[in-house]
């Protein structure tokens, strides 16, 4: 019966597709014809050199922010130029003087609030994904890749970081810059005579978003379905220096104070790199050899107040680029490949993430045609002797064919195999495989968008439902957001390299919103509306408690959110949950292990959200959540949010906040749980940074201390210092240091 529900769906979802996609098209009406020069180009942010006064640049910016039906107040000029090796992209952004607001000189700064410009090509124009380049009036660059469209907030990916140049100047009533992007960090096809662009930027003096072509508030700014034509004058041909070595060489001294058997520090020397060869015109082959990530920044650590495993966003360079291709199958809650599962290890002292020995990668991914995108991941680590676990190999095949103008059909099949496996005692299976098809709709005019999947796990576990189905279907206009989700999750759908994080639930969750648009006002948009989820248990896991087909939770939210047209945002929140548990709970986590919520019990609470940020292009700014309710058989209440003070252009210090007091019935005791970060970046040039960021988290007595230096000598190429503390800090052992180490790397990009 799962089956031919599933056949039911997707022959549905077909039909409205086919229907959908017979709508009118968005048709862009703005292209540009590039040059191609054979002039030098000075890289100093000033346009005076006679290519730019002999091309022709893109004009007539429409606003996006505060009001999407008006012409930019701020006039933007984006000309564009190419050689044989390199993109040139001039850019003139007027302003009403120059009082520009920049976050820091760190590289990849953020685009919301500070003045800046991006420019993202399309090089297939599918209209899936694109290469993003910006810059800010200091001259400071940020790159990103975008997948998805564009059309979801999870498809920006900054932490991408390739090789290109760029600098600006500043002057009385305007800004300019320039960019130099060698053509062998894009990927296109040999030939190509059109790609597509969408340019949008952030002016803090006029204090408004716009962008190249009209597109509509409840969009994302960049949604590529709004981008237009970039024509060559000559058709592109391969560029040279398309193998690139990126080799390190680093350093570790380092001690774990919790390992009786570790007397003293432990000295570690480590050579390792990547590779990245193009192949053809659109695949590119990623190889990596004892990678080291030592110099990533530190995850966030939160408050887990949940009764399920958390997740974490990828931020390692060799996963990131064609991410989406692997990752972006399933669903929140059912996903079949989570890279962060690769080389990442759960310290069970501290509860906090670590490398696990990675001894080589390789990626090839990217474009077949113009239709076909393919990926091929395999990986090999290391055996976990702290946790008893042997070595394990992952690979990963995903392909994706464009079956119209935006909706695709999708693969995925990954498996994780065993090596060695009877010299460890350790829990685990000899192998988990996972194979899954999708539809991914899109309709032409963007009003609906959607998918259906279904994934099955092969595994020695001997239990029965191995498999998920997910369906979601969106409908999206300027005044309405309508969505239908439900995802049915087996009790045996366990995909090792996946995430999800509960399992033998059916869920079901309808959608509603409606934005208004005020046309005077300090308020720039209202968005009001309510989100209903219901869980229900499948009764297929032999839980005691839960047997058969039936409700187990319901969560539902009423919200109001204000756009304020000086980029503040409030918003109001009413939510009610009626829960039954399956296991049993202890919602504070630092209870005696013999006191929780028993499974089998079920409670009903609400709550109340307050949340205000304020406005951003200011040196202070900050957000507050208040929050207040009732929380299982007792109450909660607290306050959680951030404050940031930026000395401009050289950094900023910071501070994010949470507070939680949660009183429950006898025999629990009151719990207050902080989460207190201070953090402050030093950016002393655009090529020499320094952080400090401090966590203090007294849900899991700890203390963790993370300081980098990072001075990039050479563009893509860096030297970092590391420094990493983690202290106990319950009453009993005052301080006592958990872990610590210094690691020192040096990383050299040279293209061949």
């Amino acid at each position: 019966m799962q089956h031919l529900y599933l056949i039911v769906f997707l022959l549905c979802t077909l039909q409205m597709s086919a229907q959908i996609n017979g709508t009118k098209t968005f048709i862009p009406d703005k292209s540009i014809n590039v040059t191609k020069t054979e002039l030098s180009i000075e890289l100093d942010g000033v346009l005076d050199e006679d290519i730019w006064r002999n091309t022709v640049p893109c004009t007539g910016f429409s606003q996006y922010f505060p009001s999407d039906t008006i012409p930019a107040l701020g006039e933007t000029e984006v000309h564009l130029a190419y050689d044989d090796e390199n993109l040139y992209v001039g850019i003139v952004c007027h302003t009403a003087g120059n009082k520009f607001v920049i976050e820091s000189l760190r590289r990849d700064y953020s685009f919301f609030g500070f003045d800046n410009i991006s420019v993202a090509f399309d090089t297939y124009q599918d209209k899936t994904n694109a290469m993003l380049f910006g810059i800010n009036p200091a001259g400071v660059r940020r790159e990103a890749l975008i997948s998805e469209g564009g059309r979801v907030h999870s498809g920006f990916d900054p932490s991408w970081d390739n090789k290109w140049d760029g600098d600006a100047k500043m002057l009385d009533d305007k800004w300019t810059a320039e960019m130099k992007i060698p053509f062998s960090t894009l990927r296109f096809k040999k030939g190509a005579s059109k790609w597509s662009m969408i340019i949008y930027r952030f002016d803090t003096q006029h204090n408004e978003i716009s962008n190249w072509l009209p597109i509509t508030r409840n969009r994302i700014i960049m949604d590529l379905s709004y981008s237009g034509e970039v024509i060559w004058e000559e058709p592109l041909q391969n560029s040279k220096g398309n193998v690139s070595l990126i080799p390190y060489v680093a350093n570790a001294v380092s001690r774990d104070y919790e390992d009786i058997d570790q007397s003293k520090l432990q000295n570690q020397f480590r050579v390792g790199g990547d590779a990245k060869i193009s192949l053809g015109a659109g695949l590119n082959l990623d190889l990596t050899i004892n990678p080291d990530f030592s110099q990533v920044e530190v995850d966030r650590q939160v408050t887990n107040l949940d009764r399920f495993e958390l997740s974490f966003p990828e931020r390692r360079q060799f996963f990131l680029e064609n991410a989406d291709l692997f990752g972006g199958f399933g669903a929140t809650r059912s996903n079949p490949f989570f890279s962060r599962r690769i080389g990442i290890a759960l310290d069970t002292a501290t509860e906090i993430n670590v490398q696990n020995t990675i001894y080589y990668g390789a990626r090839l991914s990217g474009k077949i045609n113009n239709r076909l995108r393919v990926g091929l991941l395999n990986m090999q680590t290391a055996a976990q002797v702290e946790n008893d676990l042997p070595s394990f190999n992952y690979t990963v095949l995903a392909a994706e064919q464009n079956i119209s103008e935006k909706s695709n059909i999708a693969f995925i099949g990954v498996n994780k195999q065993t090596f060695e496996a009877d010299k460890f005692s350790g829990t685990f299976f000899e192998y988990n495989r996972n194979i899954g098809v999708e539809y991914r709709l899109v309709s032409n005019n963007n009003n609906w968008r959607g998918h259906v999947t279904y994934h099955l796990v092969d595994s020695p576990e001997k239990v029965a439902n191995k498999n998920t189905h997910h369906f979601q279907l969106i409908y999206d206009v300027r005044k309405w957001r309508l969505e239908w989700m439900h995802n049915m999750i087996g009790a045996g759908y366990n995909p090792e390299v996946g995430f999800v994080p509960r399992r033998d639930i059916f869920i079901l969750s309808p959608e509603i919103k409606h934005n208004i648009y005020p046309e005077t006002g300090s308020i720039s948009r209202h968005s009001i509306g309510a989100d209903m989820t219901y869980f229900y248990k499948l009764g297929q896991d032999d839980n005691e408690y839960f047997q058969d087909f039936g409700l187990v939770e319901t969560s539902s939210s009423v919200f109001w959110d204000l756009s304020f047209q000086n980029t503040g945002m409030l918003r109001l929140e009413f939510n009610y949950n009626d829960i039954s548990l399956i296991n049993d709970f202890d919602p504070t986590r630092v209870q005696e292990d013999d006191i929780f919520l028993a499974a089998g019990t079920s409670y009903n609470f609400y709550g109340l959200n307050l949340s205000y940020s304020s406005d951003r292009r200011k040196k202070f700014s900050y957000r507050l959540n208040p929050f207040y309710g009732t929380f299982y058989n007792g109450s909660r209440y607290g306050l959680n949010g951030f404050v940031r003070y930026r000395y401009q252009p050289f950094g900023s210090v910071s501070l994010q906040y949470s507070y939680n007091h949660i009183e429950l019935a006898t025999p629990f005791k009151t719990a207050d749980l902080w989460l207190v970060g201070p953090r402050i970046d030093i950016t002393l040039t655009k090529k020499v940074f320094f952080t400090t960021f401090l966590q203090y988290n007294n849900q899991s007595d700890n203390l963790n201390i993370n300081a980098r230096f990072q001075w990039r000598f050479q563009p893509v190429s860096d030297f970092f210092i590391v420094y990493t503390d983690n202290y106990i800090t319950d009453p009993i052992s005052q301080f006592d240091s958990r872990n610590r180490a210094l690691v020192l790397k040096f990383t050299y990009w040279l293209n061949l």
